[in-house]
């Protein structure tokens, strides 16, 4: 079979997409192929507030962050569906408060003033970061794809080489699936589940960073609340439990007593993409069958939405160096 496209990348949750688009933009003919719909991709539950969680400093994770702050500040500026700058609080119950790793990739961070936090918290940050909404955010990223002439193929393939049917060249952005498809025994799933609420007015999301009895955050959007949430490492189960809905209100509402009594809209559970060495991004130097070049992006962990565009471009860079002459 001739090739069809010029790259094919496997996976369609936000890392992929965003790969095609910015391997589009270099003029390729891009095929996104996925098992899925984006909109029940793990990327389509996530909360996808900018913001690394439980990501470990690397220089080139803080340059994919920082720029994927700068992607979405400019989406945001230019009313792209679903993205807003969101003033965020980060408070803290360590009475030692140094700066995050992160704070290099965003504008405007400042400690809390003394008067701005109470007990059990002693501190914490101030800062404004990107907010996006996924129901409508994957959608237009899919438009955006397709309006330009990509194409969304839905197929389940069993291995990598199988992709090289539609391009000689592939980007693995499968997440999870990773783990079968490379046989990447580093990647396990991480349980998030949320509760969805009516929103009383709220517009700025709160981080309770340090809570002993579990993950905690409030993210207002448009027209709900994402409240969360769990961070449970090699766990499967996508069922909501009553139970772990029911402490993530207990916390938040303590956190914030405003929620007190809002009507739950929803429960979500999703299965983050964790990989213990970290993200995986790079050429790989044995790509078999009819795939003659092979670039990995995957492993973002809860960290998807926070490091799209700048691993969109690191990804999209490796593909153009393998495809000079010499």
């Amino acid at each position: 079979m001739s090739d069809r496209f010029d790259a094919v990348v496997v996976g369609a949750g936000i890392i992929g997409l965003t790969t095609a688009l910015r391997l589009q933009q270099t003029g390729a003919r891009v095929a996104v192929v996925a098992a899925e719909p984006s909109i029940v991709t793990t990327s389509s539950v996530a909360a996808a507030v900018w913001y690394p969680t439980r990501t470990r400093f690397e220089a080139r994770v803080l340059g994919w962050a920082t720029d994927t702050y700068d992607e979405f500040a400019r989406q945001a500026a230019n009313g792209v569906p679903g993205v807003v700058m969101r003033p965020t609080r980060m408070l803290l119950r360590d009475p030692a408060h140094d700066v995050p790793w992160w704070a290099a990739a965003l504008p405007g961070l400042r400690a809390l003033r003394r008067d701005e936090v109470q007990a059990p918290f002693t501190g914490g940050w101030a800062f404004t970061v990107p907010s996006v909404e996924m129901s409508r955010y994957l959608p237009w990223l899919q438009q955006s794809l397709c309006s330009a002439g990509g194409t969304l193929i839905h197929r389940r393939i069993d291995a990598l080489e199988q992709a090289g049917v539609w391009a000689p060249t592939v980007v693995n952005a499968s997440g999870l699936g990773a783990r079968a498809l490379c046989g990447d025994t580093e990647v396990q799933p991480v349980r998030g589940q949320l509760v969805l609420v009516a929103n009383p007015g709220l517009h700025t999301s709160v981080r309770d960073e340090d809570n002993a009895d579990g993950y905690t955050y409030v993210h207002p959007r448009s027209t709900d609340i994402v409240l969360g949430g769990t961070f449970e490492i090699g766990e499967w189960d996508t069922t909501p439990s009553p139970a772990t809905a029911a402490a993530i209100l207990r916390r938040c509402t303590e956190l914030l007593p405003e929620l007190a009594g809002v009507p739950v809209l929803g429960h979500r559970v999703g299965l983050r993409p964790y990989r213990e060495g970290g993200v995986r991004l790079e050429a790989d130097p044995d790509p078999h069958g009819q795939v003659r070049r092979l670039v990995h992006n995957y492993g973002h962990g809860g960290a998807g939405v926070t490091l799209a565009w700048g691993c969109a471009d690191a990804a999209t860079a490796l593909v153009c160096a393998a495809v000079r002459p010499g």
